[in-house]
């Protein structure tokens, strides 16, 4: 089986990269922008006044759209896409996180539609996009990845669904990655952050197909790189080198290198399940993955006990007991004690959510989309599997 890896994206990683912004977009043509946005923090500090600065010597044309949140919505997005035809902007500028990076593609997705439909159709499975506008990228907070990614997940607030659609099209031309931007996230986020990462390596570690002995190499050192800077960071917010390594390793472990020669993708069921939760309760994505996972773990771990066992000692040095399935046990509570040092819940419980049956039956409904679909490739979980994931997880 061959496998298929594709990253286009233009990187310039270090001290002052952003200040390349003007070069980059002159490189692909742009003449105007639509910077987009989270908060205003970015303008209080003086970073969008210094890439405006570049814009304006350069002669590029700019219209600003921030208020991004967390589990970006679809509103915003259809907002993007009015003031993008109306400015008749040809590039879109993503100015902070995965939030802000994700936000961006869909509205690049909108405005190249030519049917001029609801975005939220490439979303729900009913319409596929035939391109995208240009996207760039300056990261202010080392998590998702999607500066290097194909994928993005959109959340429509009516009918509170959290929905992700992947594809070439939407892969950031460049990225400009300065550690120093992510000095001032605070440190929840910046360990929801460090989950995140770590969260899309290891889904792509655990499926039933042959792996690579290389990638699995890769995957271990890069869980290893971000386990040890995640606690760094927390500990002084402004080491450069952690931040660094945080910030390579985000764009790493979700731009396809880590699956490279392995059979299948990944598993992906505890990413999934988290979106239903999040999409439901607006709970931070890198908590919710780490509320779900070790529940997850326990309940398909016999599946292949020596896969958890290979990463829990590739990456915190578990001991061998001698037995497979105690090996595993070991490995997801070493995983579970890492997560709880950087203060992140291990239980849907820790979220502060008391989940009622009633939630629980729709959260597992809307996981299989109604019947339509299964969970997983390590093991394949259908409706009642993910029902009880989600119970033992909510105890």
């Amino acid at each position: 089986m061959s496998t298929r890896l594709y990253t286009p994206t233009r990187v310039i990683l270090g001290k002052g990269a952003e200040e390349s912004l003007a070069g980059e977009l002159e490189i692909d043509g742009a003449r105007k922008v639509l910077i987009h946005y989270g908060s205003e923090r970015i303008v209080k500090d003086g970073l969008m006044g210094k890439l405006t600065d570049q814009l304006d010597k350069a002669g590029i044309g700019y219209v600003l759209l921030g208020g991004v949140m967390p589990n970006p919505r679809v509103s915003l997005v259809r907002e993007g896409i009015r003031i993008g035809r109306k400015e008749q902007i040809d590039y879109i500028l993503a100015v902070g996180g995965g939030s802000v990076i994700d936000s961006a593609k869909a509205i690049a997705y909108g405005l190249y539609d030519k049917e001029e439909g609801d975005v939220w159709d490439f979303y729900n499975g009913t319409r596929k996009p035939q391109g995208a506008y240009a996207i760039g990228v300056i990261l202010t907070l080392s998590a998702t990845g999607s500066e290097m990614s194909d994928s993005s997940v959109i959340t429509n607030e009516d009918g509170k669904m959290k929905r992700g659609y992947n594809s070439d099209y939407c892969r950031p031309r460049f990225a400009l990655l300065d550690p120093e931007l992510t000095y001032t996230v605070p440190p929840y986020h910046t360990s929801c952050g460090t989950a995140d990462m770590m969260m899309h390596t290891i889904e792509r570690f655990f499926h039933s197909g042959k792996t690579l002995e290389l990638t699995d190499n890769l995957s271990i050192a890069l869980l290893k790189t971000v386990a040890e800077n995640g606690l760094k960071v927390l500990q002084n917010p402004e080491d450069y080198e952690a931040r660094k390594n945080l910030m390579w390793a985000s764009s790493l472990s979700h731009n396809g290198l880590m699956q490279e020669g392995n059979e299948q993708r990944g598993d992906w069921a505890c990413h999934q399940m988290e979106h239903e939760l999040s999409g439901m309760f607006d709970v931070a994505h890198g908590a919710g993955l780490t509320a779900i996972w070790g529940t997850w773990a326990r309940y398909v771990a016999s599946e292949n006990p020596e896969r958890f066992a290979k990463l829990g000692n590739g990456v915190f040095g578990t001991e061998a007991a001698g037995c497979a399935e105690k090996d595993a046990e070991n490995a997801i509570k070493a995983f579970e004690e890492y997560f709880r040092a950087i203060k992140m819940p291990v239980s849907i419980k820790e979220l502060g959510l008391d989940l009622t049956d009633r939630e629980i039956d729709e959260l597992a409904d809307n996981a299989v989309f109604h019947g339509k679909r299964t969970l997983g490739a390590f093991k394949v979980l259908q409706r009642d599997d993910i029902r009880e994931i989600y119970r033992r997880a909510a105890e």
